[in-house]
Parts: C-alpha cells; structure tokens; sequence
C-alpha cells in the first residue's frame, strides 16, 4: 500500500481507528441518519466507489442498492470491522489504501460517494483527481462533510468546554471541518476536473449515548477530544469533562443523548 498521507495513516491505525473499530455501533448511530442523503444518488446500475468507507455501513448500503460497492480506507482496524459485518453482502467490498494515490482502474465507477471521509487529504486536489479517474464519463461524485460547528448543537458543546482545552476539531478550513466553506470546496474540485458543483445542507439526528453520563464518556474518549484534554493537563480535563456533563444535559431525553447534525451535500459530475 503506497501511502502519502501518512500522519492521517498513523491514527487511522492507531488509538483513533480502534476506536472507531470497536464502537462501530455507536459512530453509525451518530452518523447514520445522514446515510439517505447518499443512498438516494444510486441507481441499481451503479458501481459504487466509497471514499474513507470506515466500519462500512454505507458501503454495504450502496452494495444493496446499486450494482457493487468497493470501500476504500486507510485503517486496517476498520476494515476488518468492516469485511466481518459485510460477510453477508453480496457485492461489497473492502480495500485498505490511501484514495489519494490509489491505484483504481480508470472508469471503474459510476459513482464515487462518502460520508464524513472526505476531509483529511494531504492533497485535496490531487485525491480527487485520482477519483476522478476512477470514475467512467459521466461519472457523479456525492459526499457528506462537515459544516462550521459554530452555531451547531456539536458546537456548543465543544463551547461548553472551550474554557479549559481548545476545539478539538481545529479551525475551520482543516481537519474535520476542511470543507466547512463551500467555495473552497468548488475550487478544489473545479481544479480535480470536476463539473456541476452543487452544495446542500441537510440535517439528522445524532445518538451520542443512552445517557448523559454514557454520551459523555464517549465524546471524551472520542479521538480529537482525547488528545487535547491530554495535552490541557489533568485539573483542566476533569473541569472540561464536568462542563461537558452539565452541556449534554440540555440535551438528553429518556434513552438519549441527541444532538442536531449539520452537514453539506456535495455533488459534482467527472
């Protein structure tokens, strides 16, 4: 596997993918409400690309609702969640590689999608390049990505524990908020070779726990979130892990923790 995104490869296979690995039920939880924005784009007839499939559910989705679907991703540990839950799909598969230099067969694809896998290339431009080719003409291209946080439900916990350790998503414009604004994400594609840029918000509901104390021992566990309370020192942890307690509360229910997803719904055409 030819890697050049490689700090992205050593937490994918470290600490950040096992632990996306091991919790893959929960990360679908929180992120699968989102999954229809994609699955509605393919046709039975499509041969399906997934970009940073992760744990797989959406590549198993579009395996089943189009013709075949390959995901790709840099993390072994996800994979291999993956590969063991698709056991039963026909037509799904799993390849561990770096989508950025990947060598996929040119036209291979009708349609490459993601879900929140998209944002962490070490060069935008030339991953999707290299997904273009993939792509037969006429080729689509569909992903989820991250919106600004601010003004979000997730964002006003990271706010609620802003006081005691920096947002652990970063500014916007890097890490999971790369694409937050939507011009930027146009002339990274326009420069890839792709046409007919379109840029939709949509929204779904987030399960971040059963309950308050559940929902917030995952977040603090959550890679971005682990690192910084690291780095902030264990007094400035344990207070940014109280607000986070008393943050969350606001939005529990009887059964769960529910935070209001925000997210863009990138189109183009190859």
């Amino acid at each position: 596997m030819t890697v050049v995104n490689t700090a992205q490869s050593e937490a994918w296979n470290g600490y950040e993918g096992r632990h996306w690995a091991t919790n893959d039920g929960r990360y679908d939880a929180m992120n699968g409400g989102f999954n229809e924005f994609v699955l509605r784009l393919i046709t039975p007839a499509d041969r399906v690309l997934d970009i940073g499939c992760g744990n797989g559910q959406l590549t198993r989705l579009a395996a089943r609702a189009g013709r075949s679907a390959t995901g790709v991703d840099l993390s072994g540990p996800m994979l291999a969640t993956a590969r063991l839950r698709a056991s039963d799909v026909p037509g799904a598969e799993f390849v561990q590689g770096d989508a950025q230099v990947h060598p996929f067969d040119a036209g291979a694809y009708d349609i490459a999608i993601s879900r929140f896998g998209v944002m962490f290339f070490a060069d935008p431009v030339a991953a999707f390049g290299n997904v273009r080719r993939a792509l037969a003409p006429g080729g689509r291209l569909a992903f989820l990505c991250m919106t600004a946080l601010q003004g979000t439900d997730l964002g006003t916990v990271f706010d609620a524990m802003a006081e005691y350790l920096p947002w652990p998503t970063g500014a916007d414009g890097t890490g999971p908020t790369a694409f937050a604004d939507p011009e930027r994400t146009e002339s990274v594609l326009t420069a890839a070779g792709f046409t007919d840029f379109a840029c939709t918000r949509v929204a779904a509901d987030q399960v971040w726990g059963s309950d308050v104390a559940d929902a917030a021992e995952f977040i603090a566990d959550w890679g971005p979130v682990r690192y910084h309370m690291g780095l902030a020192g264990p007094d400035n942890a344990a207070k940014a892990r109280q607000a986070l307690v008393e943050v969350l509360a606001r939005f529990a229910a009887p059964g769960a923790v529910t935070l209001r997803g925000q997210a863009w719904l990138v189109q183009a055409n190859a």
